[in-house]
């Protein structure tokens, strides 16, 4: 006689604003409201970080050249990034969230997991919890919010895509396998351009193709992978929801409004890119031992350099410091250089000690 007890299914919510900075824009500016934003870039250089409904209207979205998006959209708006005012606006969310459940994980400022199997108002309809959270979302911060509402996250996330904007949906378990298999595989958690394409050469381009492989087949073309697709599959995600989960990495970039030749500017560039993320790791107390530096120049190729210290990072002198020596073994410049960028990886929360840079200092030496 089998006496284990089956494990309960789970009740996952994942809550993702609309248009998130662009929508904090137009809250603050009522002269925006209505019109094609564009958070970040400018209408001659750089990239969207944020795109409003009615820019997207015209194709706009993020990630996209400023130059782009301003062809699809001849009176789109430009507006520069607040991330102060984000990040503000995005722990009243997580407070709101922490009324419901301390198993919160956070994807990025403006969206997160919740596992409200057992939560902090006894509530046991998951659908109910998620509407009174956008409620109180509303009414806190004048913003938006969407949800999803299944049995695992990879559906929960899915599901918050299929009413947006300002709208929740729901996966059943009944429904969950049928529903991934029309998905496009593109659609799927972890499954980037590189991999869609190397699927799409074995004539797997839905989620019915890939179900159609065997798990041996998988893991022989896609590793690692190959268990984790079989089962998404067959709607299938037994990832649970991590509220410790540290971010891989810190970064900051900036687009110039003029290209850079001379090495003594670049490094000044650096300076504010190196305190953003020192910014962050610091109020986060966290740490990182790996620099990165991006460099992308004018015809648009790229070079990063990187280097890891023995300890983690005690202060943002020593970023810069690592960030600089960097910089300058890539001068003199193959081109003019349009964009820099700073990532602090090999995140930790530990903190080196000024004792210890001595070391680290050492490692990061060319």
């Amino acid at each position: 006689m089998n006496n284990m007890t089956p494990t309960p299914i789970r009740k996952i919510v994942h809550v993702d604003m609309d248009a998130f900075y662009a929508s904090v824009e137009q809250r603050d500016n009522p002269e925006l409201r209505g019109l094609p934003l564009a958070v970040g870039g400018s209408a001659a250089r750089g990239v969207v970080a944020a795109a409003s409904y009615e820019a997207r209207a015209f194709g706009v979205h993020s990630a996209m050249p400023s130059v782009t998006a301003k062809r699809k959209c001849p009176d789109l708006i430009f507006v520069p990034p607040r991330f102060d005012v984000y990040k503000g606006v995005s722990q009243q969310i997580r407070e709101i969230l922490a009324e419901y459940t301390p198993l919160i994980e956070p994807l990025s400022l403006d969206e997160a997991y919740l596992d409200v199997t057992e939560n902090l108002k006894g509530m046991e309809i998951a659908t109910e919890i998620a509407l009174e959270i956008r409620a109180k979302i509303k009414q806190v911060t004048g913003l938006n919010a969407s949800a999803g509402i299944s049995y695992n996250k990879f559906l929960a996330k899915m599901a918050s895509d299929l009413n947006k904007p300002n709208g929740q949906a729901v996966i059943t378990p009944k429904n969950g396998p049928g529903f991934v298999e029309t998905l496009h595989v593109t659609k799927f958690h972890g499954v980037g351009p590189a991999t869609a394409e190397r699927m799409r050469k074995y004539g797997i381009e839905t989620g019915l193709d890939l179900k159609s492989k065997s798990l041996t087949f998988l893991q022989e073309h896609f590793g690692k992978s190959g268990p984790y697709f079989y089962g998404i599959a067959r709607g299938i995600d037994e990832r649970q929801v991590r509220p410790d989960r540290i971010r891989k990495s810190v970064g900051a970039e900036d687009t110039f409004a003029e290209d850079i030749d001379d090495l003594e500017r670049a490094m000044a560039e650096l300076k504010p890119l190196a305190e953003k993320v020192w910014r962050y790791c610091d109020t986060q107390n966290i740490s990182g031992k790996t620099v990165t530096v991006k460099i992308k120049y004018s015809d648009f190729t790229q070079a990063t350099r990187s280097r890891t210290a023995s300890v983690p990072f005690a202060n943002f002198a020593d970023v810069l410091t690592a960030a600089s020596d960097l910089l300058a073994t890539v001068y003199p410049f193959m081109k003019s250089v349009r964009l820099l960028g700073v990532t602090l990886s090999s995140l930790t929360n530990d903190r080196g000690d000024d004792a210890d840079q001595n070391q680290a200092q050492l490692d990061l030496g060319v």
